[in-house]
């Protein structure tokens, strides 16, 4: 792809959408296909540069993956609940880029492993910590060296047995690293018990993580408000899945009719059956002014001729901000964003990159603590810019829509979505061709 691309303003539309598959289900139902006893054969799953790194460890570990890329299916042969060690010597040297959600899986599934391992990743991966989980692995007896800064990557593992048994965990940055400790959890003697100090972040994650791993046999026992978790000893049984479409890449679509007046958008295979917590985003686009129809199995949005602004809290899918951050841009009023700090530790600075660049565009932002503040440019005219993207795929993502309403916005680096959907731009195309 090129290293600019400049969007021109689209007329109202009216399409149907089926998004690739979701980047968090494909990420969690990998490790446990390749932990579980039996064959797994996964169906419609996504085939991003995320997921791509992550089944080149499962090869590279020695595990039967069977799917090329953008293939339909992936079969995936289980080891039984111990991945291999490689039988050298040597440590096996795995690197996983910048896929934070691969890098945290393999690092709770590695060490329950056979062998030895080096697991790495790009330079903002060194940045992004891994010290609330590793500190609760070795609480289990987990062998993990830090080869640079304590509580960052890289790592050393030495693959063991370890013992199960109850961890009290404060509020973390991820959720992934609860999931982590979740999804190893039947794989430890005795199995795994949590319990929580304070709130959840992105509690929908977790709530999925626990539905993925009923889906491969294992049934944890959870209080309604999840502040404790408890995970049996037991064995994962291959099985055939269906992946969903992504709720996060949907939310892009959605968000583009919601700014259009009179535009409409249909994603198919998403609804309240979902256990993507994303799909709450629908209900923000409706709070601000857009139609919203639900149903079992899809989302429809139609944008009203004048959108609001909005305060709302999205701890439970901070995924979201960058999008909602964008609408607000289209907004009478200002928006606030509550319960996003993490966002400081995703590919990039989260909060920091929107303020910059929706500041180009001509908004007002202002971030206090944990809470982004966005005044929309006067009569929502944005000025023409240059998108900075951070190799961010969802800076870029979410600022594509500004060009799809507004003159002379122009994204850098628009290659970098290909971390999580490569065709992001063939199916934006498809809004301007209204179908």
């Amino acid at each position: 792809m090129t290293e600019q691309l400049a969007l021109n303003p689209i007329a109202p539309f009216d399409v149907a959408l089926t998004p690739p598959g979701s980047k968090s289900l494909t990420n969690r139902a990998l490790p446990l296909a390749a932990l579980a006893e039996g064959d797994s054969v996964l169906h419609r799953p996504l085939w991003a540069d995320d997921t791509r790194h992550l089944l080149a460890a499962l090869r590279a570990l020695g595990v039967d993956v069977r799917g090329e890329n953008g293939a339909e299916m992936i079969a995936i042969a289980g080891r039984g609940g111990r991945l291999p060690g490689g039988g050298g010597t040597g440590p096996i040297r795995l690197e996983v880029g910048n896929a934070g959600t691969a890098y945290r899986f393999l690092t709770a599934a590695l060490a329950v492993g056979e062998g030895i391992y080096e697991l790495d990743g790009i330079a903002r991966m060194r940045q992004r910590p891994i010290g609330q989980l590793t500190g609760p692995l070795r609480q289990l007896g987990a062998d993990i060296t830090d080869l640079g800064r304590p509580g960052f990557p890289p790592l050393r593992i030495t693959g063991r047995p370890l013992r199960g048994g109850r961890l009290e965990l404060g509020p973390t940055l991820s959720s992934q690293f609860i999931s982590a400790l979740l999804l190893v959890g039947p794989l430890l003697r005795g199995g795994l018990e949590l319990s929580f100090t304070g709130p959840l972040i992105s509690r929908p994650y977790v709530e999925m993580t626990l539905a993925v791993m009923r889906s491969f046999g294992i049934t944890a026992e959870a209080e309604a408000d999840l502040k404790r978790i408890a995970v049996p000893e037991g064995r994962y049984l291959g099985r055939e899945l269906s992946i969903e479409p992504d709720a996060s890449n949907a939310s892009y679509f959605l968000a583009a009719a919601a700014i259009i007046p009179g535009s409409r958008c249909r994603i198919e295979g998403l609804g309240r059956r979902s256990v993507q917590g994303d799909v709450g985003f629908a209900a923000v686009l409706e709070r601000m002014g857009a139609t919203v129809e639900m149903g079992d199995e899809h989302i429809t949005v139609t944008g009203p001729d004048r959108l609001r602004g909005v305060e709302v809290d999205l701890n439970a899918m901070p995924d979201m901000a960058q999008t909602l951050a964008v609408v607000a841009l289209f907004a009478q009023g200002p928006t606030t964003i509550r319960g996003v700090g993490n966002l400081r530790v995703k590919e990039t600075d989260r909060l920091e990159a929107l303020r910059c660049e929706l500041g180009k565009l001509g908004a007002k932002v202002d971030i206090e603590g944990e809470t982004l503040h966005i005044h929309p440019p006067q009569d929502n005219r944005t000025r023409p810019a240059t998108i900075a993207t951070y190799d961010d795929h969802r800076m870029a993502m979410s600022f594509t829509l500004a060009g799809l309403r507004s003159e002379g916005v122009v994204i850098a680096d628009p290659g970098c979505v290909a971390k999580t959907f490569p065709d992001y731009f063939q199916y934006v195309a498809r809004l301007s061709q209204g179908r």
